[in-house]
């Protein structure tokens, strides 16, 4: 009777435990990513946002100012990849957009997957998944850790926006399809169809209302945070001979890819946050004692700085209508899901350059880097130094690939030729540093751009001669903004946490986007994404 009466306590006491934990924990994980947001975008525009979008976020929530990217090249692809499994492109594999496979002999897309079919389109536009990414994200071991009760939901207008966050194990990822079909889809990598929520969403004409007059959402009077409307270093749309206000959408469509054009305006955004909320209704998210996860990214902020550039009206206003989603969002979350109940942290991908342009006009040192110039260079001095240009099998995302079976025909040192491209790639106008495959195998950087650059590097999938330019060169057109450097232009971004579980404050201690995956998986009690290298943050743990 005493050994049943102390089974019964325990027992008892280890329900209470369990109920207690729940409770603990919030009923929905909101993850945002604002696609080429820099960090001073916040500071910049601060007093034109409202009170209820970043301030409310930012004067609720915990703020880190001094957050980075800790590894190299900062593309979409990566930066969502990191921010979610909590490692970087050297573990999770993801390590561009795009790269050259040495084993495929081609180039394959961090997203692209031929062995799936499109669902919600006739397109090809539908054939991903994410499978191309070596390691789970904290996403994943929620799903794990709930035996797949806790659901994940993936939403970008970017497919790899949507799917690499999502990890392995969602439930879904949507993105959107514009074109001619103005469609939200996915892949047989999920689903075999699209729930009749998405159906209804699509059959909405929601997104065709928003070809529409895209003009400043205040006075442009009062838009004294960004450059000229009128200037030389912005590129615009298809049918307008300037890039100035107001831009009549319906009018430009035709000329710019149809519906494709609403990704590269601020209704963009909004139609984001528009299918999420859907998502969250039809998908009965955070409706439970078992936690679910959203992951959100807003990629129209990267269409319009790439066009129009960092310093522009347009970015300027593109914010400040995030702004204003984001207070509608947040107020959504509020009665869908209750307040006190969510837990949501926002960040970005990368940041942005200023347009080199710009800066040369400024007297900052900055410019272009001639890729076809660089690329004959190249070819003629391995064919000189080493026999034949063909040694050189690619050159693509600051890395040199070398064709391995040549190197053994000709019966050439593969070190020796490292060395040598090492040597000429420094003579060479604003490259600054060079890495060989051996240093980064070899060597170990715990600071710097050599750290930077062997985080980023992936021994099976790399190349094998690294190179960096100097800050503020790029590859790109002379109008609008890119990224992908190690500098703090593009490795400086938001990070602030908000909701259950979190304090209110800020830091400018340094944290890193590595850590929001290790952090929120501490907040949830549920194992490490399994790669991951970073650290949660334990001072906004509110424990």
């Amino acid at each position: 009777m005493i050994r049943f009466l102390f089974l019964f306590a325990f027992l008892i006491n280890i329900s209470f435990s369990v109920a207690q934990n729940s409770s603990d924990k919030p009923k929905l994980v909101v993850g945002i990513v604002v696609d080429q947001m820099r960090y001073d975008y916040l500071t910049r525009f601060w007093d034109q946002f409202g009170n209820d979008g970043f301030k409310r976020l930012v004067n609720n929530g915990y703020n880190f100012k001094n957050a980075h990217f800790d590894y190299v090249p900062t593309y979409t692809g990566p930066g969502h990849a990191s921010v979610y499994t909590g490692t970087s492109p050297a573990y999770h594999g993801i390590i561009s957009n795009s790269w050259y496979d040495k084993f495929e002999g081609g180039f394959v897309y961090c997203a692209g997957d031929e062995s799936v079919q499109s669902v919600g389109t006739e397109t090809r536009a539908g054939e991903m998944s994410p499978h191309r990414m070596l390691s789970t994200t904290f996403a994943d071991e929620n799903r794990l850790h709930t035996q797949m009760k806790g659901k994940t939901i993936g939403v970008a207008l970017k497919d790899r926006g949507a799917i690499l966050p999502a990890g392995h194990s969602a439930n879904a990822a949507y993105w959107f399809n514009g074109g001619e079909e103005a469609n939200w889809i996915t892949s047989t990598y999920y689903m075999d169809e699209l729930p009749q929520w998405v159906q209804n969403f699509n059959n909405s004409n929601k997104a065709e209302s928003y070809l529409k007059t895209w003009e400043p959402l205040k006075p442009i009077a009062s838009y004294l945070e960004s450059g000229l409307d009128r200037n030389e270093f912005e590129g615009g749309f298809k049918g307008k001979n300037e890039a100035t206000f107001p831009y009549d959408l319906k009018e430009l469509a035709s000329k710019n890819g149809n519906y494709e054009l609403i990704k590269a305006t601020p209704f963009g955004n909004d139609l984001t946050a528009e299918f999420a909320k859907a998502a969250l209704v039809g998908e009965q998210l955070g409706k439970d004692g078992i936690t679910d996860v959203l992951t959100l990214s807003f990629s129209s902020t990267d269409y319009v700085g790439h066009n129009f550039g960092v310093n522009s009206k347009e970015v300027q206003d593109t914010y400040l209508r995030l702004d204003r989603t984001l207070s509608d969002f947040l107020k959504f979350l509020d009665k869908q899901v209750g307040k006190g109940n969510y837990t949501l942290f926002l960040t970005a991908d990368h940041g942005g350059v200023d347009v080199p342009a710009y800066l040369n006009s400024k007297k900052i040192p900055a410019g272009y880097f001639d890729e076809s110039k660089f690329q004959k260079d190249i070819s003629r001095f391995v064919k000189d130094q080493f026999g034949d240009e063909d040694l050189i099998v690619n050159v693509s995302n600051s890395q040199v690939f070398l064709n391995y079976e040549l190197v053994d025909e000709m019966n050439l040192d593969l070190e020796d030729i490292q060395e040598g491209l090492s040597h000429w790639l420094l003579k060479q106008e604003n490259i600054s540093k060079v890495y060989t495959r051996d240093d980064l195998q070899g060597g170990a950087f715990d600071k710097g751009m050599g750290n930077l650059v062997q985080n980023g590097f992936h021994q099976k999938r790399s190349g094998d001669v690294v190179f960096v330019m100097d800050p503020g060169y790029i590859i790109y057109p002379e109008t609008g903004s890119t990224h992908g450097s190690g500098f703090a232009y593009d490795t400086h971004a938001p990070l602030i946490f908000f909701g259950k579980g979190i304090k209110k404050g800020s830091t400018f201690q340094p944290a890193y986007i590595t850590d929001i995956a290790p952090t929120m998986s501490a907040l949830l009690g549920i194992a490490f994404p399994n790669a991951a290298t970073g650290t949660p943050l334990f001072m906004m743990l509110d424990k």
